[in-house]
Protein backbone atom coordinates (compact mmCIF):
# COMPACT_ATOMS: atom_id res chain seq x y z
CA UNK A 1 0.00 0.00 0.00
CA UNK A 2 1.46 3.62 -0.62
CA UNK A 3 2.25 5.39 1.86
CA UNK A 4 0.62 8.84 1.20
CA UNK A 5 -2.71 10.24 1.33
CA UNK A 6 -4.15 12.35 -1.71
CA UNK A 7 -4.67 16.40 -1.16
CA UNK A 8 -6.81 18.50 -3.11
CA UNK A 9 -4.21 21.58 -4.09
CA UNK A 10 -5.44 25.03 -4.76
CA UNK A 11 -5.07 25.14 -8.72
CA UNK A 12 -7.74 22.18 -8.40
CA UNK A 13 -5.59 19.14 -9.23
CA UNK A 14 -4.65 16.45 -6.38
CA UNK A 15 -1.00 15.98 -5.33
CA UNK A 16 -0.29 14.24 -1.79
CA UNK A 17 1.22 13.78 0.88
CA UNK A 18 4.24 11.29 2.18
CA UNK A 19 3.91 10.26 5.40
CA UNK A 20 7.37 8.56 4.67
CA UNK A 21 9.45 12.53 4.30
CA UNK A 22 6.47 14.80 6.06
CA UNK A 23 6.28 16.46 2.88
CA UNK A 24 3.52 17.51 0.60
CA UNK A 25 4.73 16.04 -3.30
CA UNK A 26 4.30 19.91 -4.09
CA UNK A 27 3.06 23.08 -3.18
CA UNK A 28 -0.55 23.35 -1.78
CA UNK A 29 -0.59 27.04 -2.45
CA UNK A 30 0.59 26.94 -6.44
CA UNK A 31 -0.65 23.62 -7.21
CA UNK A 32 0.55 20.69 -8.68
CA UNK A 33 0.31 20.81 -11.90
CA UNK A 34 0.68 24.84 -11.94
CA UNK A 35 3.87 23.88 -10.23
CA UNK A 36 5.37 21.58 -12.52
CA UNK A 37 4.57 23.75 -15.01
CA UNK A 38 5.81 27.13 -13.91
CA UNK A 39 8.65 25.59 -12.09
CA UNK A 40 9.98 23.46 -14.52
CA UNK A 41 8.77 22.26 -18.04
CA UNK A 42 8.02 26.09 -19.30
CA UNK A 43 11.22 27.90 -18.16
CA UNK A 44 13.15 24.77 -19.13
CA UNK A 45 11.97 24.78 -22.46
CA UNK A 46 12.51 28.57 -22.80
CA UNK A 47 15.58 27.75 -22.54
CA UNK A 48 15.74 24.57 -24.53
CA UNK A 49 14.66 24.46 -27.53
CA UNK A 50 15.91 21.52 -29.81
CA UNK A 51 13.89 18.93 -31.54
CA UNK A 52 15.25 15.72 -29.43
CA UNK A 53 15.77 16.82 -25.77
CA UNK A 54 16.92 14.30 -23.21
CA UNK A 55 15.14 14.97 -19.63
CA UNK A 56 16.41 13.89 -16.34
CA UNK A 57 13.66 13.80 -13.48
CA UNK A 58 15.03 14.00 -9.95
CA UNK A 59 12.78 12.17 -8.78
CA UNK A 60 9.43 10.54 -10.47
CA UNK A 61 7.30 11.01 -7.47
CA UNK A 62 3.90 11.16 -8.40
CA UNK A 63 5.21 12.12 -12.56
CA UNK A 64 3.93 15.32 -12.44
CA UNK A 65 7.00 16.90 -14.16
CA UNK A 66 6.86 13.62 -16.73
CA UNK A 67 3.52 14.01 -17.74
CA UNK A 68 3.30 17.84 -17.73
CA UNK A 69 6.28 17.90 -20.19
CA UNK A 70 4.26 15.78 -22.14
CA UNK A 71 0.87 18.00 -22.42
CA UNK A 72 2.98 21.10 -23.12
CA UNK A 73 5.11 19.42 -25.86
CA UNK A 74 1.64 18.31 -27.16
CA UNK A 75 0.49 21.67 -27.12
CA UNK A 76 3.16 23.80 -28.14
CA UNK A 77 6.20 21.15 -30.31
CA UNK A 78 4.40 17.79 -31.23
CA UNK A 79 7.45 17.20 -33.41
CA UNK A 80 9.82 16.81 -30.76
CA UNK A 81 11.16 14.00 -29.43
CA UNK A 82 11.35 13.31 -25.59
CA UNK A 83 13.44 11.18 -23.58
CA UNK A 84 12.88 11.20 -20.22
CA UNK A 85 15.12 9.32 -17.50
CA UNK A 86 13.33 9.24 -13.72
CA UNK A 87 14.88 7.89 -10.65
CA UNK A 88 12.48 6.83 -7.62
CA UNK A 89 12.96 5.00 -4.50
CA UNK A 90 9.90 4.26 -3.84
CA UNK A 91 8.26 1.28 -6.08
CA UNK A 92 4.98 1.23 -3.89
CA UNK A 93 4.13 4.72 -4.87
CA UNK A 94 4.80 3.68 -8.51
CA UNK A 95 2.83 1.09 -8.80
CA UNK A 96 0.01 2.75 -7.38
CA UNK A 97 0.00 5.20 -9.68
CA UNK A 98 -2.62 4.05 -12.59
CA UNK A 99 -5.41 4.63 -9.62
CA UNK A 100 -4.04 8.37 -8.64
CA UNK A 101 -6.11 11.21 -9.22
CA UNK A 102 -4.53 13.46 -11.76
CA UNK A 103 -6.15 16.15 -13.00
CA UNK A 104 -8.32 16.02 -16.49
CA UNK A 105 -5.33 17.49 -18.59
CA UNK A 106 -3.52 14.02 -18.33
CA UNK A 107 -6.68 12.04 -19.54
CA UNK A 108 -4.77 11.67 -22.89
CA UNK A 109 -1.76 9.96 -20.84
CA UNK A 110 -3.52 7.27 -19.09
CA UNK A 111 -1.74 4.83 -21.75
CA UNK A 112 1.23 5.95 -20.54
CA UNK A 113 0.79 6.00 -17.28
CA UNK A 114 -0.43 2.93 -16.42
CA UNK A 115 2.71 1.25 -18.36
CA UNK A 116 4.81 3.13 -16.23
CA UNK A 117 3.38 2.47 -13.33
CA UNK A 118 3.55 -1.78 -14.33
CA UNK A 119 6.83 -1.70 -16.06
CA UNK A 120 8.85 1.56 -15.47
CA UNK A 121 9.35 2.00 -19.54
CA UNK A 122 7.28 3.53 -22.11
CA UNK A 123 7.88 4.17 -25.92
CA UNK A 124 6.79 5.12 -29.23
CA UNK A 125 7.66 6.58 -31.92
CA UNK A 126 8.64 10.15 -30.32
CA UNK A 127 8.68 9.70 -26.40
CA UNK A 128 10.94 7.63 -24.39
CA UNK A 129 10.12 7.30 -20.97
CA UNK A 130 12.06 4.98 -18.13
CA UNK A 131 11.67 4.81 -14.48
CA UNK A 132 14.70 3.59 -12.48
CA UNK A 133 13.61 2.22 -9.02
CA UNK A 134 16.30 3.04 -6.69
CA UNK A 135 18.83 5.68 -5.34
CA UNK A 136 18.88 8.43 -7.70
CA UNK A 137 22.89 9.03 -6.79
CA UNK A 138 23.35 5.72 -7.90
CA UNK A 139 21.37 6.35 -11.22
CA UNK A 140 22.95 9.66 -11.59
CA UNK A 141 26.41 8.45 -11.78
CA UNK A 142 25.56 6.47 -14.95
CA UNK A 143 25.38 9.25 -17.39
CA UNK A 144 28.00 11.67 -18.77
CA UNK A 145 27.44 14.69 -21.26
CA UNK A 146 23.27 13.59 -21.67
CA UNK A 147 20.84 16.06 -20.49
CA UNK A 148 19.67 19.37 -22.18
CA UNK A 149 17.79 19.29 -19.05
CA UNK A 150 17.22 18.65 -15.67
CA UNK A 151 14.04 18.72 -12.90
CA UNK A 152 16.01 19.22 -9.58
CA UNK A 153 12.42 18.48 -7.68
CA UNK A 154 13.66 16.15 -4.33
CA UNK A 155 11.93 16.67 -0.84
CA UNK A 156 13.35 19.70 0.28
CA UNK A 157 17.07 19.57 1.52
CA UNK A 158 16.08 18.99 5.46
CA UNK A 159 13.45 16.13 4.41
CA UNK A 160 15.95 14.78 1.79
CA UNK A 161 19.68 16.31 2.43
CA UNK A 162 21.72 13.53 0.37
CA UNK A 163 19.95 14.42 -2.81
CA UNK A 164 20.81 18.56 -2.50
CA UNK A 165 24.50 18.55 -1.68
CA UNK A 166 27.44 20.03 -3.35
CA UNK A 167 28.82 16.78 -4.63
CA UNK A 168 25.45 15.38 -5.62
CA UNK A 169 25.57 18.83 -8.07
CA UNK A 170 29.05 17.96 -8.93
CA UNK A 171 27.65 14.16 -10.05
CA UNK A 172 24.85 16.48 -12.12
CA UNK A 173 26.98 18.50 -13.64
CA UNK A 174 28.69 15.84 -15.07
CA UNK A 175 25.39 14.44 -16.57
CA UNK A 176 24.53 17.26 -18.08
CA UNK A 177 25.75 19.06 -21.46
CA UNK A 178 27.62 22.41 -21.53
CA UNK A 179 23.86 24.10 -22.92
CA UNK A 180 21.60 22.57 -20.68
CA UNK A 181 19.15 24.22 -17.68
CA UNK A 182 18.40 22.85 -14.53
CA UNK A 183 15.18 23.93 -12.83
CA UNK A 184 14.07 23.61 -9.17
CA UNK A 185 12.01 24.94 -6.78
CA UNK A 186 14.18 25.82 -4.00
CA UNK A 187 15.31 29.37 -3.88
CA UNK A 188 17.57 28.11 -0.34
CA UNK A 189 21.02 30.00 -0.17
CA UNK A 190 22.58 26.35 0.76
CA UNK A 191 21.35 25.23 -2.72
CA UNK A 192 22.24 28.22 -4.62
CA UNK A 193 25.81 28.11 -3.14
CA UNK A 194 26.07 24.19 -4.09
CA UNK A 195 25.21 25.50 -7.35
CA UNK A 196 27.34 28.12 -7.34
CA UNK A 197 30.51 25.83 -6.06
CA UNK A 198 29.98 23.66 -9.12
CA UNK A 199 29.70 26.50 -12.14
CA UNK A 200 26.58 26.90 -12.44
CA UNK A 201 24.98 30.29 -12.86
CA UNK A 202 22.13 31.06 -10.61
CA UNK A 203 18.87 32.80 -12.25
CA UNK A 204 15.44 33.84 -10.56
CA UNK A 205 12.82 32.26 -11.83
CA UNK A 206 9.89 33.94 -10.83
CA UNK A 207 6.04 34.97 -11.84
CA UNK A 208 2.55 37.41 -10.37
CA UNK A 209 0.90 33.74 -10.17
CA UNK A 210 3.53 31.15 -7.72
CA UNK A 211 6.30 31.89 -5.50
CA UNK A 212 9.81 32.34 -6.60
CA UNK A 213 11.79 29.51 -7.73
CA UNK A 214 15.74 28.72 -9.18
CA UNK A 215 17.04 27.96 -12.39
CA UNK A 216 21.33 27.13 -13.10
CA UNK A 217 23.16 26.89 -16.04
CA UNK A 218 26.36 26.92 -17.33
CA UNK A 219 25.70 29.48 -20.13
CA UNK A 220 24.22 32.78 -19.74
CA UNK A 221 20.45 32.87 -20.10
CA UNK A 222 19.09 36.25 -21.39
CA UNK A 223 15.58 35.52 -20.22
CA UNK A 224 16.20 35.30 -16.54
CA UNK A 225 17.46 37.57 -13.96
CA UNK A 226 21.05 36.35 -12.89
CA UNK A 227 21.50 35.24 -8.79
CA UNK A 228 24.93 37.21 -7.43
CA UNK A 229 25.26 34.47 -5.48
CA UNK A 230 28.85 35.44 -4.54
CA UNK A 231 27.00 38.76 -2.89
CA UNK A 232 24.82 36.83 -1.02
CA UNK A 233 27.84 34.39 0.08
CA UNK A 234 29.19 37.61 1.64
CA UNK A 235 26.17 38.88 3.33
CA UNK A 236 25.84 35.56 4.94
CA UNK A 237 29.21 33.82 5.97
CA UNK A 238 27.16 31.23 7.92
CA UNK A 239 25.58 29.60 5.23
CA UNK A 240 27.39 27.19 3.58
CA UNK A 241 26.01 24.39 1.22
CA UNK A 242 25.36 20.81 2.15
CA UNK A 243 28.35 18.21 2.26
CA UNK A 244 28.13 14.71 1.56
CA UNK A 245 28.62 12.82 5.20
CA UNK A 246 32.35 11.87 4.91
CA UNK A 247 32.72 8.05 6.34
CA UNK A 248 35.09 8.12 9.55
Amino acid sequence: MANYTEVLSEDGSYTAYSNEYGEHYHSTKDGALKESLVKHVIPAFRVVQTRDVHILDICYGLGFNTLATLLYYKEHSPHTKLHIYSPELDETLVASLENFTYPSEFKDFKEIIIALSRDGVYEDDSIYIEIFLGDAREYVRRFENKFDIVYQDAFSPSANPALWTKEYFADIKKAMKKSGVLTTYSIALKTRIALYENGFKVYLNEGKEFRGATLAAFEKLEKFELVDVAHKMSCNPDVISLRDEKEE
